[in-house]
């Protein structure tokens, strides 16, 4: 992942929130100050992780449509890759719809190749090859200091990487957009759930995982399933107004500690009963992980265990007013997964902050 990219109502204060909340570091700004009349843009940073927020200085943009349109969320997954030209039209030619030809972009740390498709709702996928750039992030931002004091952690940082982005599309559209992935972008399918798989009493949905060769770049892609109320994908596509990046999650060598400087700050993250811990059967499955599942408890984390070892993660509730963009919080252990035994207990969470919202 070269960046994820969102489109917000006010950048500057959304940099501020990702830098005391999330813990990232502000690297770089783009402004009227530097040449940009019509938007700001802070790009933040958190290991290999990068954010970029991105919002209109004026009405009557396009960037102020989709914002008034959407809300808060994500426009823009930016790859890297190590030929644009020839990314673009392999994608084009296997049937992309293209929104920028490749270009270069330069300043005084050298040059930057750019390109972009179009995919699922208004998303795209930049294509970026930065090979021959020194510079902080791209041609036209200005270097820029951080916003707050970094996390009093071991590293300085609350996660390093990006996992994962989930996108959420119509009913009947996963298996398009799949296809999609694997003819356009060369990836492969990682991982299928369906059936009682991702269902519970009241809503079910139905979840493709793609990914790059590398497993570094992992899509998983849903779409709402028939069922007796109105699933979480269904609440996003309403108020989202279509199809869109539904959350980001981002990998932690500390899930523990991640969790308790950004509950400290004030991020709110779903509930767990604590019937899901005294579960004999979860207690047998998961066997020793590296936490207490006292500690895991205490904070709300779930756990899981496959084939390959175990993973630990929690979501955050969605992090603008509109029900739409929200965090997952990931520690890996082996496990390649996704946490399919946590879904129950996952969706049933999410189900009970849907009837809060009167949206189930």
């Amino acid at each position: 992942m070269h960046a994820v990219v969102f489109a917000v109502g006010n950048a500057k204060q959304s940099a501020h929130y990702y830098a005391t909340a999330f813990g990232m570091k502000l690297v770089a700004y783009r402004g009227p100050e530097n040449g940009s009349r019509d938007e700001a843009a802070y790009v933040l940073t958190s290991g290999g992780a990068t954010f970029e927020f991105r919002a209109s200085l004026r009405p009557g943009t396009d960037l102020a449509r989709h914002v008034a349109e959407h809300g808060d969320g994500v426009i823009d997954l930016a790859l890297d890759v190590p030929d644009v030209e020839a990314a673009y039209r392999h994608a084009v030619t296997h049937g992309a719809r293209g929104l920028a030809e490749p270009h270069v972009l330069e300043d005084e740390h050298g040059k930057v190749v750019v390109a972009a498709i179009a995919t699922y709702g208004e998303t795209r996928h930049t294509l970026v090859d930065r090979s021959n750039y020194a510079g902080t992030y791209l041609p036209g931002y200005a270097p820029a200091q951080p916003l707050v004091a970094p996390p009093a952690t071991k590293t300085g940082r609350l996660f390093q990487a990006v996992d994962h982005c989930v996108g959420n599309v119509e009913l009947g559209k996963m298996d398009e957009w799949v296809a999609f992935y694997r003819e356009v972008m060369g990836f492969t399918n990682m991982a299928e759930f369906i059936g009682d798989d991702i269902a519970t009493e009241y809503s079910a949905l139905m979840s493709k995982v793609v990914a790059d060769g590398s497993r570094k770049v992992k899509f998983p892609l849903n779409e709402p399933a028939v069922s007796r109320k109105k699933s979480q994908i269904d609440e996003y596509l309403e108020f989202y107004g279509g199809p869109g990046v539904q959350h980001v999650a981002l990998a932690t060598n500390d899930i523990l500690t991640t969790v308790d400087h950004m509950r400290a700050a004030g991020v709110e993250f779903l509930d767990t009963p604590d019937s899901y811990y005294d579960d004999p059967e979860l207690r047998a499955r998961i066997g020793t992980v590296r936490a207490p599942i006292e500690e895991l408890k205490k904070r709300k984390i779930l756990v899981d265990r496959d084939e390959d070892g175990y993973l630990l993660q929690i979501f955050t509730k969605p992090v603008q007013d509109r029900p739409t963009v929200f965090f997952e919080l990931i520690e890996r252990h082996g496990s390649l997964g996704f946490g399919k035994g946590n879904f129950k207990a996952l969706f049933e969470a999410i189900e009970r902050e849907q009837e809060r919202r009167g949206n189930l």
